[in-house]
């Protein structure tokens, strides 16, 4: 498990009151009175009006049920979860023994519902234009209720296998920093060949970056 400093500078957020943040990673199989279940249903509520927002603004044409299921596909369970994967969020969590042996820091409901108390507790400690300040950098809006983000790493994937090669390897070349503000740079290679180079907070940020990179080298227009 790794420290909530960690976190704070993971999202560029500073919480006032550290208990906030601490009861946002905390799942109820912990046992702690102190838990997320009440900041998931804040967050929830929280996000939607972030999603709404941000679609009536940049949507015109939409009608009033386009809107809906837009905002639905924006800060669903899948979609959160894919969005807590950014940073890593599981592995912040606080979790009873046997969820954290059973895969609980990579369980879909456990990592969803987080991401959506951890968007709760930045409402309540720093307010709504610090909760949609990080909602705008880590939830991106999708504008059709099919619309699946593709991450870089897997759209890389899908091309270099549709041309008939699949041997892709992500390589750690560099570590840097404190244990609390860590640096990592990835590159990707196919083939023994060095495609992209990435740089992050985290092994994943820098490995999408590699792959995003790694795209644009390929003149393939990224999805994500």
């Amino acid at each position: 498990m790794r420290k909530p400093e960690e976190l704070e500078s993971l999202i560029s957020y500073e919480f006032k009151d550290k208990s906030l943040l601490r009861m946002a990673l905390t799942h109820t199989s912990y046992g702690s009175a102190q838990n997320n279940q009440r900041l998931e249903f804040l967050g929830d509520a929280v996000l939607g009006l972030y999603a709404a927002g941000e679609l009536y603004r940049s949507f015109p044409e939409m009608n009033e049920g386009e809107m809906t299921r837009a905002r639905a596909a924006s800060v669903c369970e899948s979609a959160l979860f894919e969005n807590a994967q950014a940073i890593d969020l599981g592995e912040y969590l606080y979790l009873g023994k046997g969820e954290g042996m059973g895969g609980g820091r990579q369980k879909l409901s456990i990592v969803s519902d987080a991401f959506e108390a951890l968007t709760a507790a930045i409402f309540l400690d720093g307010g709504t234009e610090a909760a949609h300040a990080f909602a705008k950098r880590f939830v991106p809006i999708r504008a059709y209720a099919g619309e699946r983000a593709i991450d870089s790493k897997t759209q890389l994937q899908e091309v270099l296998q549709r041309n008939g090669s699949a041997d892709i390897r992500y390589e750690l070349v560099e570590e840097s920093g404190l244990d609390h503000d860590k640096w990592f740079i990835s590159e990707v290679q196919n083939d023994g060949k060095v495609l992209g180079r990435g740089e992050g907070r985290t092994k994943k940020e820098a490995e999408q970056k590699a792959a995003k990179q790694a795209l644009k080298r390929l003149g393939i227009r990224n999805k994500n």
